[in-house]
């Protein structure tokens, strides 16, 4: 390809480029790597994986790390609106140029070895932190953990966030089978750092076969508010006493203090300031963002799965507001919408589907995600063809006082930022 491509032009390519959008293993994506020369992406490594809470914990972990004074980047997926937000050095989005750069430089080593869109891009950010001199690079995992192309990296430390169904064709149909392929992103003698009060035995097993030092929340480190409005971090002869997360809802708690233990496990330079400052700081787009509309408060998140909107549902619990709760719903075509809706349905006063049109083989129109959602108390809700739509249908009946919630996918929350004009992030993150 010609060095004038644009961004888009190379993402359009690399989409192209494997019959597969997922084809889990190590083998090729490593093979390039060693060609590109990439033995490691900064001084220290962490990789994140768990089935939610990944991008909540990770936007801890760089926040505290940039409010200790590392340089610090971040290689996270999806995105919501730009490919850009995937790759962060020091804070900030790379810019075109230099993916372009990272995205020849990968086209150049790969020779025939196909690569899929999610391998090209982890190799793309390798390739540019590897010219950054970091000190810190932090890698959500993808899908799973043992067999993502983030696991080249040797992780320094290990994070699994939770562990819960979901991605069931691919990494198993139960909590100690999807556990075990998580728990493959740790290493020997290195620290692993369970965020879930209960990790299925697999990932426990499997740090004790490779002398991994397992960290468990509640066991090992423990957090817990303090009647004041401040919280606690603890671990043996150790305390913190924390502003609460700006990220809300009472899981973010639990995310904010499992980073807080990988850092703690990595030993770097923390005062208590810069912990304190990186908890409050630390934003994500999706994740209960509001924004108002006529006195109705919208809050946006991309809660995809039944764990996650348990978590959703606890929050809506702990912040009641005086009028109704309206729900537009819009899900990729693989995932348990009917267990999402059994966890949310007790907080919710009506429902707007809508259909998701631009995920590829993952997409469905709203008649077939309303026809998975026979018997739940989403089945009747009214249905609309876009997300966009749903939000303005369910906005003509909202009255002030009343709260919109739109869930259920990143597309359905990017599709909802363009429609409510909030692309650049205006609105209060909760």
């Amino acid at each position: 390809m010609s060095t004038q491509r644009t961004l888009a032009d190379w993402l359009e390519y690399i989409e192209r480029q494997h019959p597969k959008s997922i084809e889990l293993g190590l083998d090729r994506v490593r093979e390039v790597a060693d060609r590109m020369e990439l033995v490691a992406p900064a001084e220290k490594s962490i990789l994140v994986a768990g089935t939610n809470g990944k991008g909540s914990t990770v936007a801890f972990l760089e926040a505290i790390a940039r409010a200790s004074g590392l340089r610090v980047g971040t290689y996270t997926s999806p995105h919501l609106l730009r490919y850009n937000e995937r790759v962060r050095i020091d804070g900030a989005q790379a810019d075109d140029a230099h993916l372009v750069d990272a995205f020849e430089a990968v086209e150049a080593a790969r020779g025939d070895t196909p690569l899929t869109y999610f391998e090209y891009g982890t190799l793309a950010a390798l390739w540019l932190f590897d010219r950054e001199r970091l000190d810190l690079a932090i890698l959500e995992v993808g899908l799973g953990g043992r067999l993502d192309a983030v696991n080249i990296v040797d992780a320094d430390v290990a994070v699994i966030t939770t562990v819960d169904l979901d991605h069931q064709d691919w990494l198993g149909d139960d909590r100690e089978t999807i556990g075990k392929e998580k728990a493959g992103i740790a290493r020997g003698w290195k620290p692993l750092v369970l965020g879930d009060d209960d990790p299925p035995s697999s990932a426990l097993g499997h740090a004790y076969r490779i002398g991994a030092s397992a960290i468990r929340a509640n066991c090992d480190f423990f957090f817990e508010p303090n009647d004041d409005g401040t919280w606690r971090w603890r671990e043996v002869n150790f305390a913190l006493d924390l502003p609460m997360p700006a990220l809300a809802a009472p899981v973010q708690m639990r995310n904010a203090a499992t980073a807080i233990a990988a850092l703690r496990a990595l030993d770097i330079p923390m005062t208590r300031e810069a912990i304190a400052e990186g908890v409050a700081g630390a934003h994500l787009a999706g994740r209960l963002q509001r924004v108002m509309k006529g006195g109705v408060e919208i809050l946006l998140d991309v809660g995809h799965n039944p764990q996650a909107a348990g978590a959703l549902a606890q929050w809506l619990a702990s912040a009641p507001v005086t009028g109704r709760t309206l729900a537009v719903y819009a899900a990729l075509a693989d995932k348990d919408s009917a267990g999402v809706v059994a966890a949310l349905a007790p907080r919710i006063d009506a429902w707007w589907l809508a259909g998701i049109g631009d995920a590829g083989p993952r997409s469905t129109d709203v008649d077939a995600f309303a026809a998975r959602l026979t018997g739940t108390a989403a089945a009747d809700g009214a249905r609309h063809a876009t997300v966009s739509e749903a939000i303005a249908a369910a906005l003509a009946q909202a009255k002030a006082g009343d709260r919109v919630l739109v869930f259920g996918s990143f597309h359905t929350v990017a599709d909802a930022m363009r429609a409510l004009g909030s692309e650049g992030g205006q609105g209060r993150r909760l």
